[in-house]
């Protein structure tokens, strides 16, 4: 399995851009650590949630916004 995050506007807009990573990883523990520690950082590059992958298929959608 690989899986991977798409990068989005608040509306669903999908964003691509050299500013934005293109990261593939081999579990989904493994991406979801990998967000927890640069979701600021993809927040400032202009992705406003993100969706994770599971082989191209979306898993689930969240929002990068620090509100609660």
């Amino acid at each position: 399995m690989a899986w991977s995050w798409r990068y989005e506007t608040a509306d669903g807009t999908v964003l691509d851009g050299s500013a934005l990573p293109d990261e593939l990883f081999a579990s989904r523990g493994d991406a979801e650590s990998w967000l927890g520690e640069t979701w600021r950082e993809l927040r400032d590059a202009g992705a406003e949630r993100v969706t994770l992958l599971d082989e191209g298929s979306p898993a689930y959608t969240m929002s990068l916004s620090e509100e609660i």
